[in-house]
């Protein structure tokens, strides 16, 4: 009997980590999509000025104008002395609105934290966007100056994809919790996403793609 067990928790670990691993890819490859187009996508210097960064790629929803949300994505912070990102633990967002998606499509989302006090909000088991944390739509572009000073004081940006669609967008009421289980995925059991967060852990081999993105397009930080 225990056999079977531990078998069956192998297993489950394993299965986990080959979905994880792919969910990494598809986060990778938004970022890396979106990033590319200079004049489109997400200002350099936001992401350079960052905290965290949260990516949840192909976050389902049905429903018209407000509906049901549920994604899972990854989130990762800037190591103590600025230089590279953290490893990154699972997130889970349920519920919310957001604007200008229409039926049952399918939506990359990116927030960007831009306050310590959003970096602790993050820290915390969960959270919700547009009540506890201040979140506001991000701008498109190649730099931010010509955004508003509102804007700029939130405590979090986030941009929305859908159907070749991008650009800021108001992601409000959605609840932000961790996931637990991916985090084992990634690191094993009894794992503190708080210390992953804070660079006390190191990032798993799969993650290194979507840590050297992130680098790429924050590696004027501090010059």
């Amino acid at each position: 009997m225990r056999t079977l067990l531990l078998l069956s928790t192998i297993t489950s670990l394993l299965w986990a980590g080959e979905a994880e691993t792919k969910r990494l890819q598809a986060a990778t490859e938004v970022l890396s999509e979106i990033m590319g187009t200079a004049d489109k996508g997400i200002p350099q210097d936001l992401i350079s000025k960052a905290q965290c960064a949260i990516v949840v790629p192909g976050m389902k929803k049905g429903g018209f104008i407000v509906a049901a949300k549920f994604g899972k994505g990854f989130a990762t912070c800037r190591m103590p002395d600025g230089k590279g990102w953290t490893g990154p633990v699972g997130v889970r967002v349920e519920g919310g609105s957001v604007g200008f998606q229409i039926g049952g499509a399918e939506s990359d989302i990116i927030l960007l934290v831009m306050s310590q006090r959003g970096m602790e909000r993050l820290l915390a088991s969960q959270f919700t966007l547009g009540g506890e944390a201040t979140a506001a739509a991000g701008p498109v572009g190649r730099d931010s100056q010509a955004q508003t000073d509102a804007s700029m004081r939130a405590e979090m940006l986030s941009w929305s994809r859908s159907r070749g669609l991008f650009g800021g967008i108001a992601l409000q009421g959605a609840t932000m919790r961790e996931d637990s289980d991916v985090d084992t995925a990634l690191y094993g059991t009894g794992v503190d996403r708080k210390d992953v967060l804070r660079g006390k852990k190191a990032a798993p081999a799969v993650a290194a793609p979507l840590l050297a993105v992130l680098s790429k397009y924050s590696a004027f930080q501090g010059k």
